[in-house]
């Protein structure tokens, strides 16, 4: 089970990827929106902002995300870290149900780039 650190780790490792991605994925990357990503194992949730091309987390809050962002990720600990790390394809992931991404139709279209 990852631990907090390595969640938070991973979060950022994925807004240095945003940030230095070109293209389409840096167009993806542009968004602005609110963001939450909710560590089922680990019943913690980090909040914060997608802006600039990178991910800026404000906070760590535990249990479920109190408000509703605009992108709203849910996943394990585990399962997070190795999507940043290259070691589980996105896809699969959420097909399975592994991996739970929320945000409006448009969103999706323009984030599934990223991913």
């Amino acid at each position: 089970m990852a631990t907090i650190e390595e969640c938070r780790a991973a979060l950022e490792k994925l807004s240095d990827n945003m940030q230095s991605a070109e293209g389409d994925v840096r167009d993806a990357a542009a968004l602005d929106r609110s963001v939450s990503c909710h560590i089922t194992d680990l019943d913690v949730t980090f909040t914060g902002r997608m802006t600039d091309g990178r991910i800026k987390i404000d906070d760590t809050l535990q249990g479920p995300p109190l408000a509703k962002a605009q992108i709203r990720l849910a996943m394990a600990g585990e399962d997070l870290v190795s999507l940043v790390d290259g070691e589980l394809n996105f896809a699969r992931a959420w097909g399975s149900g592994r991996v739970k991404l929320e945000a409006n139709l448009l969103d999706l279209f323009r984030l599934r780039k990223l991913l």
